[in-house]
């Protein structure tokens, strides 16, 4: 069946036609923007009470490593219940985690951070796999692609709008008001959530769930074999821990945008207009992450060849941006360097997800999301947390910025060399 163009029309008819992606659309918007603004904030409390930047490497270790943990879980989990359930759960948990981090005010208090983080995590671990694998259920097969890059621009709206607003909420609001917001639209979520009315086959006739299962591998290892059978499928579910990569930019922007670009405001106090600097960086990756699906996923037209050769220009693009960006010698410069590396990261990401909803079959979608993720973001949590090891050794954030561009030609040279399985099936 030809996929339907990705054009702007075409995502106005999939939300006006389709009350369930509708939904699970706004839940995204609310709860990401609302994840946004509090990352932000996180993170300059973490950089202003322990002065470290091996404090901000560890919680980002702490949001990203825990879904590589509990990915085989929540894979099996995702493919015996009704994802429906799992994500409102997940958001139910994740607004009192979230609530929970205002008891966190003291350099004495500060260590509540990270378990709270890694418990969020967690929640987020057993969400995401969910959302992905329900879209092919609640959407046409022709308008996969248009609902895949709808949903990974609104992401990098999200990012581009909650990270550029977010660094000015939490210094005209405070951060307790920024966690509020938070928490309140986590449970937003859960409600857009369970409005939506669809059938999910693969719960069918399932038994049921049991504590023992959880620790039952053999589901893993069937989905485990399962990817092994086609080695397209191997080598896809592996894209994301490419990009994984350019998770040191957790740790380089906001070391950049207190230390090499600060912005400060009249009247504000220091402290806190230190999160302009690292929230404008934040928002030129959102807003490239929203601009490269917009400008790739018409090129490609949901064509398979095409949307394999984009992958491999956009690691090279990525590289090529974090490599200008360790020689910008002023902030807006640096930005666009961040524009363009990341709309790179972002085609990857919606050309993988796209290729993996088409490789895999419902029964298995749930166990190959939490793979998929997996890799991502145990890449996300080695490379960040050693980007501020770096940092805290001396070495200068543009020279890990540089580490950071040369290290993507690593998944573009892997993916290029993958191009052969496809060939030897044709």
């Amino acid at each position: 069946m030809k996929p339907n163009p990705v054009t702007l029309a075409a995502y106005g008819r999939l939300l006006r036609d389709n009350r369930n992606f509708r939904r699970l659309w706004t839940a995204q918007i609310v709860s990401e923007i609302g994840d946004w603004f509090y990352t932000i904030a996180v993170y300059t409390l973490l950089l202003q009470l322990t002065g470290k930047a091996q404090s901000v490497g560890l919680a980002i270790t702490l949001q990203v490593l825990p879904q590589a943990l509990v990915g085989p879980t929540a894979g099996v989990i995702n493919d015996r219940l009704r994802r429906k359930k799992v994500m409102i759960a997940a958001d139910l948990v994740r607004a009192g985690i979230v609530a929970c981090m205002l008891l966190a005010r003291t350099p004495g208090s500060i260590w509540l951070i990270y378990p709270l983080l890694f418990f969020e995590t967690v929640m987020w671990g057993f969400f995401e796999p969910a959302r992905s694998a329900v879209v092919p259920t609640i959407v046409r097969a022709e308008d996969i692609v248009v609902a895949n890059t709808l949903g990974a621009t609104t992401w990098s709206f999200n990012m581009a709008v909650g990270a550029g607003i977010g660094g000015m909420a939490g210094v005209l609001l405070g951060r307790d008001t920024v966690f509020v917001l938070n928490a309140l639209s986590f449970l937003v979520s859960a409600f857009l959530i369970g409005r939506m009315v669809f059938h999910e086959p693969h719960a069918a006739d399932k038994p049921p769930l049991h504590w023992r299962d959880l620790v039952d591998f053999s589901p893993v290892l069937e989905g485990a074999r399962y990817v092994r059978r086609d080695v397209r499928l191997l080598a896809t579910v592996f894209l994301k821990g490419g990009i994984g990569i350019m998770g040191a930019n957790w740790v380089i922007f906001p070391i950049m945008g207190s230390r090499v670009f600060p912005v400060t405001l009249r009247g504000i106090d220091p402290q806190r207009s230190v999160m302009l600097g690292m929230s404008l960086l934040m928002c030129a990756r959102g807003v490239g992450a929203l601009l490269g699906p917009l400008t790739s996923a018409g090129w490609a037209g949901g064509s398979g060849p095409r949307m394999r050769r984009g992958i491999l220009l956009a690691f090279l693009l990525s590289a090529l941006g974090y490599m200008t960006l360790s020689q910008a010698p002023t902030l807006p410069l640096a930005m666009l360097a961040v524009l363009f590396s990341h709309a790179g990261g972002s085609i990857v990401w919606v050309f993988s997800t796209t290729l993996l909803q088409r490789y895999t079959g419902d029964e298995f979608r749930g166990r190959v999301f939490s793979a998929d993720l997996s890799f991502c973001m145990l890449t996300i949590a080695v490379t960040s947390y050693m980007a501020s090891l770096a940092v805290d050794a001396g070495i200068n954030v543009r020279s890990v910025a540089l580490a950071t561009g040369v290290a993507m030609l690593i998944p573009a040279g892997a993916w290029l060399w993958a191009q052969r399985f496809w060939n030897e099936r044709a």
